[in-house]
């Protein structure tokens, strides 16, 4: 990859250039991090911490969360879960996404205090800001009362490496479904670069082995020691992060703090 122009800059890790950079950190942006991290590819997730999903009193139709949960705890465990799979968290603000004029990389995406990062990979995932993407060759914005970008079902767009997650590419205003296309579009960015598939889940001691096959990449066999291990881990945590109500203050729309 290319250097950035900045090799004093203190913050320089933080800007290196990267595989994958995720424009948004909403609940889109984080599942599509996850993905690509887990996969190995280097991940950073760019966002303000402005998630609209943090106005929200209450999230009611969350999978798994059958009395609701509150938004803002789960922007937190998806923000925990994809810096656990190995993306990197830069709190800043996309101003421009550009073609780079690189051998080895697509992009060059420039943030509101000047940092420019070199990328291979972007996905969009704000929710309805496409300013940041103006002047790129191949992007149609779809203007039906908010802006859009135009993709096909998984994310793609007219440019080779850009992909738009969630709302921005025209998904139903629900956090699930945002959360799914994000997978999803990580998944077919994934394809893209020719990453072998790999299943999410963890598989019990002799799944794959004890019928004469060969454990898929991301998947593991585990024995009964393992597993009560992480589920003890797992349990804890949980208990941890819902012992008390959120810390944070409620946010509500700018408008109505007026």
């Amino acid at each position: 990859m290319s250097e950035t122009e900045t090799p004093g800059d203190p913050e320089r890790d933080a800007h290196r250039p990267r595989d994958v950079v995720v424009v948004g950190g909403g609940v889109a942006g984080l599942s599509a991090a996850v993905f690509t991290a887990r996969q190995g590819l280097d991940t950073l997730v760019v966002d303000p911490g402005e998630s609209l999903l943090r106005r929200n009193a209450r999230l009611e139709n969350f999978p798994g969360f059958p009395f609701g949960v509150n938004a803002r705890r789960l922007l937190d465990l998806l923000a925990e879960q994809a810096e656990g799979a190995g993306a990197e968290r830069l709190d800043a603000r996309v101003t421009r996404v550009a073609l780079a004029d690189t051998d080895e990389d697509r992009f060059v995406v420039e943030t509101a205090d000047g940092a420019r990062i070199w990328s291979r990979y972007v996905i969009a995932a704000t929710k309805n800001e496409v300013g940041y993407l103006d002047g790129i060759d191949g992007v149609d914005i779809v203007d039906r009362g908010k802006s859009y970008v135009d993709t096909d079902e998984r994310g793609r767009t007219g440019v080779d490496g850009l992909y738009a997650a969630g709302r921005l590419a025209g998904k139903p205003h629900q956090a699930v479904v945002c959360a799914g296309h994000g997978a999803e579009v990580a998944i077919r960015l994934l394809e893209g670069d020719e990453q072998p598939f790999y299943h999410d889940w963890v598989a019990p001691e002799g799944y794959f082995t004890d019928r004469g096959r060969e454990v898929p990449p991301g998947c593991a066999e585990v024995d009964e020691e393992e597993r009560r291990e992480r589920e003890a881990a797992s349990l804890d945590a949980m208990r941890e992060r819902f012992a008390a109500p959120h810390p944070d203050p409620q946010e509500t729309h700018p408008s109505v703090e007026e």
